[in-house]
Parts: C-alpha cells; structure tokens; sequence
C-alpha cells in the first residue's frame, strides 16, 4: 500500500517515489503527497518527474486497490513500474483547499446540527446540516462569528485514538453521511485549539486559524424539511 505522507504532514510540496504499479486506472507508487478523492475534498494533481526530467501531469488522485492512485493527463508520457520519480504536488490549488476545509471543521463546530452532506472546492465549501428551524443561523452573523474564531488564530494538531475509543464516544462524529476512516486500529483526530473543534477526520488542514484568512457565508439553502445547506467561500 501506497505510504501516505500527508497524514502526518499536509506541508510536504514533493517527495522521491518509485512506481509500483501501471495500468488502466493510473500510477500506483510506493509513497506519495498526493491526497486522493475522498471525504468531500478533492484528489490532488501536479507532476510526476523522472530523473532524466520527463514530466507526467497528473489530474487527480483517487483511492485504489494497491493505494493511492495518480491519474495522468491524456497523451502523457508513460512510466514503468521501477521508475524512480520526484511527485509535485500543485501546491496552490492544494492549499486553497486545506484553507477551506479547515474552515468548515470550524463552521460545523458552531452550528448546532448534524452534518448531512458537504464538498470542498478550490476557493470555497459547503456542508449540509440537520436543523431544528430556530437552529438555522443568520448568514451575516456567522460570517462575523466565523472570522472571529478565525482571527484568533487557534493552533490545529493532529493526534490519534484506537478504533474503540472512537466507537466508544460516537458523539465524536458529527458526520451523519461520511463516516470517519476506521478499520487500520487507530483513528487520526483534528483538534482546534482547546475546545474549538476536536473530531475525526482524514483530510488535510493548516497548522493554525489564522492561515484561512476572512471568510464568508455567501448562502444559506432550504434543502428539505430540516435540511440546510451552508455554503462558504475564501474572500482573501
């Protein structure tokens, strides 16, 4: 299985790789930066460059049976398992979506419901919630609310707990349609300062609050009897 070297560091831009596996789904390699398709937010692309310099642009990476799968672009030039490459993520459009993942985590933490639905995109998010009607906030309220938090710059740190911990405090999850990666033994916990936010997640996010910059609630959507849509988008 591929090593992901993201879970620890969401930082890592490259690192030295050697392909493992090649065939119709895309490039399999033995430890990569690149996040793949999954819990709302979007696959990574960049580059795989050997060391004679031939670049393979790589549009998205996905989840597959051998790992983490890197799918080329159409007409790139191929690679063979052996083939020691340099992967570079496109570090921009990554960061842009760790600035906005980040800030749903805090937007889910204040808005009392459960989450139903979400997806990050490259500038701006959404999550769906389960809400009482008196729980539905107003969206110029909450922008401010949010800035705030994200103005005080609160730290993010990455621990773990076993997959029995987790099943042991389901109040934890606050995901009614994702359900958090479990199955490895252990489950990787994303805390925001001291009580901010503190819930499973596999994703990437910043170091601290302050690296989103302002945000805004651009709308706010009646998506059935109990069921709103939160929508969020980076404004600098």
């Amino acid at each position: 299985m591929t090593e992901e070297l993201f879970r620890e560091d969401a930082y890592l831009k490259s690192c030295k790789a050697t392909v493992t596996a090649v065939g119709e789904t895309g490039i399999v390699l033995d430890r990569t930066v690149f996040y793949p398709t999954g819990g709302g937010q979007p696959g990574d692309s960049g580059t795989l460059t050997r060391a004679d310099g031939t670049a393979v642009p790589i549009v998205e990476a996905r989840k597959g049976d051998g790992g983490v799968v890197h799918l080329p672009a159409e007409g790139a030039p191929a690679l063979a398992v052996g083939d020691r490459v340099t992967a570079t993520l496109d570090w921009d459009r990554r960061y842009r979506h760790m600035r906005v993942h980040t800030a749903l985590h805090v937007m889910c933490s204040q808005v009392v419901g459960g989450v139903t639905g979400g997806q990050i995109g490259d500038g701006k998010g959404r999550l769906d919630f389960d809400l009482e009607p008196e729980n539905v906030p107003d969206k110029d309220a909450l922008t401010e609310h949010l800035n705030g938090l994200i103005a005080a710059d609160h730290p993010i740190t990455i621990s773990w707990i076993t997959d029995d911990e987790l099943t042991g405090n389901p109040d934890l999850v606050r995901t009614m349609s994702v359900k958090p990666p479990m199955g490895a033994g252990r489950v990787r916990m994303i805390r925001i300062g001291e009580d901010v936010d503190y819930q499973p997640c596999g994703g990437t996010h910043l170091k601290s609050l302050g690296e989103i910059g302002r945000v805004a609630i651009t709308k706010i959507e009646n998506k059935g009897k109990q069921n709103r849509r939160i929508n969020l988008a980076l404004v600098e």
